[in-house]
Parts: structure tokens; sequence; C-alpha cells
């Protein structure tokens, strides 16, 4: 298992994200990475991943049911 810097973590996770001592102590230390901007995050989308995805999964028109 590697070394985590605790004192660190604590700092960032309840000064930093202004997380209370319950909400730090919940997270794995994978969740509060990903948190502080860690990891393997992707890119935001863009305006057209956005409109890919609109195409994709239209919103019904104003009286319109969905199926």
């Amino acid at each position: 298992m590697s070394h985590l810097d605790w004192p660190g973590l604590m700092r960032a996770g309840l000064r930093g994200l202004r997380l209370s001592p319950q909400q730090f102590w919940a997270l794995t230390p994978a969740e509060l990475a990903l948190m502080l901007g860690q990891g393997t995050a992707q890119a935001s989308m863009g305006r057209s991943g956005l409109t890919r995805l609109m195409q994709a999964f239209p919103d019904p028109l104003r009286g319109q049911q969905h199926e």
C-alpha cells in the first residue's frame, strides 16, 4: 500500500474543499483525488460533443410525452 500524506490530504479536503470532517472521512482516497483534480479525468465536453449528445437524446417538445 502506498504512503498517504494524511495531514496534506486533510488540509486539502477540510480547508481547500471546505468539506466537513464527516464528509472528508466518508470519501475514499480515489474520490478525494478526483475532487482535487488529480487522476485521469477527461477534458470537459466541447460544443460539438454537446451537439452530438442533444441529437442522440433530444428533449421532447412541449406537449409531447416521453416514450
